[in-house]
């Protein structure tokens, strides 16, 4: 795959230690961050609202200053420099397009701004529109445009300019599904042709399940895990992580250890496996198990059905397992109801432990056989 539309190579990014805080006795909005972003990835910052995302852009990008810590992008130090010397360009939620210029002056604003000359800019500006499918739209103003039309304008603003380094503020989230969908494999597209290293600020998960080469999950302020798209949703390390990730969050149901390894529910029932006695606890654990990896079958434990979601392709039952929230996720037809009670099973390889005081994943063996539930 050619990747020649940067200038230059596209760098690592590196912060160390950042620190931010909006008022001085407040919390820290980033607090003492350390990540690095390896160059000419795909880089999803996934999240809560309020965990620091566009805080943590925004200050690569230098529109705003840190109270602790240091960027370095490609190796250069570049937290006190401005913007104009970091070779960002970054493409915002809300277009930020010139109402009174045409896609082909906004487009090549920024290369005039730069003292690019009128024939250069005008190729770029050609190629670019081109590649966004906005050739035939160079003349109309932002007004006469669709929001996906606006959108690929605001890229294509950032794409003219060769940017080594590519950031995305949520530019989807204004976007009904089937464009969200079309624009997402246009940037999948666009990062593998240009190779730019790529910061993608977003709180959807399936922009992250389909964008990301790795995720960088944040919450509050503070790094949960960094991993691949399917590890994130396979083996989440936190119940924060598990919540969160997926479009149907893990279920995790609280459960009581016996010094033996036993497992109880909240209502008395005892589940048929063990943990390592090593990992015995005589605090709550929590049990978590996908939607789509419970089946209904017996032997198991009984849970009364309180909604049903149909979907289409499949659906997902609302279930209470000892008065607990559980989701079912089932792609047949087997007869259900809301108010009966469902029998439910699932593979022992795919029940995580989490400890309910850190609300870490217990990372060792958990069961011995195949479990009901």
């Amino acid at each position: 795959m050619t990747r020649s539309t940067c200038d230059n190579a596209a760098p690592n990014i590196r912060v160390s230690g950042l620190s931010r805080r909006y008022t001085k006795h407040g919390p820290a909005i980033i607090d003492a961050l350390d990540v690095e972003f390896p160059a000419g990835e795909f880089s999803v910052i996934l999240g809560p609202s309020g965990c620091g995302k566009s805080t943590l852009l925004r200050l690569v990008a230098g529109l705003d200053s840190p109270d602790a810590g240091s960027i370095h992008i490609g190796g250069v130090d570049v937290t006190r420099r401005p913007p104009s010397e970091r070779h960002c360009a970054m493409v915002f939620q809300n277009y930020a397009l010139y109402p009174h210029m045409t896609v082909e002056d906004n487009i090549g604003y920024g290369l005039k701004l730069a003292g690019v000359g009128r024939e250069e800019r005008s190729a770029r500006v050609q190629a670019i529109a081109s590649t966004l499918g906005l050739h035939a739209l160079l003349g109309r103003k932002p007004g006469q445009l669709s929001g996906g039309q606006r959108q690929r304008v605001a890229i294509g603003r950032a794409l003219v300019r060769k940017p080594p380094v590519l950031l995305f503020d949520e530019p989807l989230c204004n976007l009904d599904s089937g464009l969200r969908q079309e624009m997402r494999t246009e940037l999948r597209r666009i990062h593998q042709d240009t190779g730019a290293t790529v910061l993608y600020v977003t709180h959807d998960q399936t922009e992250a399940m389909t964008l990301a080469d790795r995720v960088v999950v944040l919450n509050k302020g503070r790094v949960e895990q960094i991993d691949t798209p399917h590890a994130l949703y396979k083996r989440p390390h936190s119940i924060v992580v598990a919540r969160f990730f997926g479009s149907t969050p893990m279920n995790l149901i609280e459960v009581m250890c016996s010094p033996e390894g036993v497992l109880t529910l909240g209502d008395g029932q005892v589940l048929p496996f063990k943990v390592q006695a090593a990992m015995a606890t005589s605090g709550p654990l929590f049990l978590g198990i996908r939607a789509e990896n419970l089946k209904v079958a017996s032997p198991g434990v009984s849970a009364t059905v309180h909604a049903i979601e149909e979907l289409g392709s499949h659906r997902v039952i609302h279930c209470r397992v000892a008065g607990q929230p559980v989701l079912v996720s089932q792609s047949d037809s087997q007869p259900c109801s809301v108010g009966s009670t469902l029998n439910l099973w699932f593979p022992a390889d795919e029940a995580l432990l989490f400890d309910g005081a850190s609300g870490q994943r217990i990372s060792s063996s958990l069961v011995q056989d195949n479990v009901s539930l």
